[in-house]
């Protein structure tokens, strides 16, 4: 399985869009400070998931919701 994720960060709150075929080692990486992006903003909850058999889906949801109109989805039917 592959996930697509949504992470909010427990020091501002700001989001975070990724994908993974580990979900709970993800998130282990994110608030153990070993992404880059992510490494300052940790502790992450991890607030919504989703699985996908391929990873080609996972990958091309997390770009939607990355995009202007899957932003507004998230925020309107996910989150």
């Amino acid at each position: 399985m592959f996930y697509t994720y949504i992470l909010r960060s427990s020091i501002d709150g700001t989001k975070y869009i990724g994908h993974t075929s580990d979900l709970k080692k993800r998130l282990q990486n994110h608030n153990q400070h070993q992404s880059k992006y992510t490494s300052t903003k940790a502790p992450y909850i991890l607030i919504w998931y989703c699985a996908f058999l391929t990873k080609d889906k996972a990958i091309n949801f997390e770009k939607y919701l990355k995009s202007s109109s899957g932003f507004a989805f998230s925020n309107k039917r996910l989150i």
